[in-house]
Order: C-alpha cells, then structure tokens, then sequence
C-alpha cells in the first residue's frame, strides 16, 4: 500500500493535500509535528483514506518543539478521534509508549512503532537489534528506516523484511537518501506493508523519497513486465 505523507503551513492546506491525496493512494500521514497548531478534530473528521498520525520527534528528523508528553498527548488525542494508525519512536520513554498502547485498547487504531537513523546504516545485527526493540513494543507493524550511503546499506535493511515476517511481524523497513531510492522500489516487493510517497517533489517528507506519480508508473511497469513472462 502507498502511504502520502501530509505537512502544510496550516490545517486548511493539509485538509486539501489529503483530498488530493485519497485520488491517489490507500493511506496518507498526517505529520502533525509539520503542521502548526494542527486542528485534529478537522483534520480526522474531513473525508479522508486511512490515516497514520505521526508526531515525530526532532531526535529522530521530526519537527515537534514540545515536551515528550505533550508530543505522546497529541497521539492519545489522535487515537480518541479515530486514527487508524499512530506512529511513536521506539526511543520513546517506555511509560509514555504504555499509556499509548492503554489509549489505543478498545479502539480500532493500530500502533506502529519506528526507529529512524539520519546518520547512516549500522551493521545487520544491530539493525535486527532495533528491529527487535520495536517488536518488544508490541506493535501492529514495525518500521525501521535508516539512510543509505550505497545499494549494499538498501541490501541490509531489505534483509530485516523477511526476518520480520519469519516472525509474524508486519514491517515496513527502506532506506533514505538518493542510493535508498531502489529499496524503496524493492521493500513492497519482498513484503514490507507500506511505502512512501509524496503529493509533489518539494513536499518529500524524507531525503529520496519518489513522487506518488513515480511511484505508480514503476508499479505499472513492474505489473506490465510480470505479464509479459
């Protein structure tokens, strides 16, 4: 399923992108931490696909300013209103993360829990190391994304999707940057649950993220070569 991530200068302009969005793609994500003074009620009661509402913290290349309760707070909010997904860094304090998990028990939301790394791709076993981390979570889907450097970091975290479904595990795992692109191509294909893609090139929420043009043509194309074997 493509995701598209929605960040805006005001919740008038994010309720825009994401009809624009539902035309386009099973699932969007609000980043609220890019919409200031985000209005959840609006933003979850507006017609809309599927949403994951992230809140991403400045530790891990998110934009939230406040305190870590406040941020986790906002995620409670989201789930009192009727996200289908939120989003929350497995880095978050364990207490904060359990009062998200109570939040979400008796609602339909499902939790996905994330690790990010800005500053590269660490070695496999490492990487299985926070890929466990987040499990031990008890997440609906892991997420686990890094930047590649070159095509042998995509291999590495590509490694983690069938690691992660060997254990029934949901996943989503590709990697940032320019060299990251074919991961982002290839995670779908190996079984990774969800990939990103933007409305337009200047509204990327990461580094090497594709269009959801783009990313719909290279589906095509893939569809039209697997039928022509």
């Amino acid at each position: 399923m493509i995701c598209i991530p929605i960040a805006a200068a005001t919740t008038d302009t994010a309720i825009l992108r994401m009809g624009r969005a539902a035309l386009l793609a099973g699932l969007v994500e609000l980043r609220i931490d890019r919409i200031p003074a985000a209005d959840l009620e609006r933003l979850l009661t507006a017609r809309r696909p599927p949403v994951i509402v992230t809140n991403r913290s400045r530790q891990e290349g998110g934009g939230f300013a406040g305190t870590e309760e406040e941020r986790v707070e906002r995620l409670k909010e989201a789930v009192r209103l009727g996200a289908d997904y939120v989003d929350i860094e497995t880095a978050t304090d364990p207490a904060l993360k359990s009062g998200l998990r109570e939040a979400i028990v008796g609602t339909s939301a499902k939790l996905i829990v994330s690790w990010h790394d800005f500053s590269g791709t660490p070695p496999s076993e490492f990487l299985k190391f926070k890929l466990e981390e987040c499990m031990a979570d008890g997440p609906a889907i892991a997420k686990i994304v890094t930047r590649a450097d070159d095509v042998s970091d995509c291999l590495r975290v590509l490694e983690l999707i069938p690691f992660a479904r060997q254990r029934g595990q949901a996943i989503i795992a590709f990697c940032m940057g320019r060299p990251g692109k074919i991961s982002r191509i290839m995670a779908p294909l190996l079984g990774s649950v969800i990939a990103y893609a933007s409305l337009e090139a200047e509204e990327a929420s990461a580094p090497g993220q594709m269009t959801i043009h783009q990313m719909r043509e290279i589906n095509r194309l893939l569809e039209e070569g697997s039928c022509n074997e």
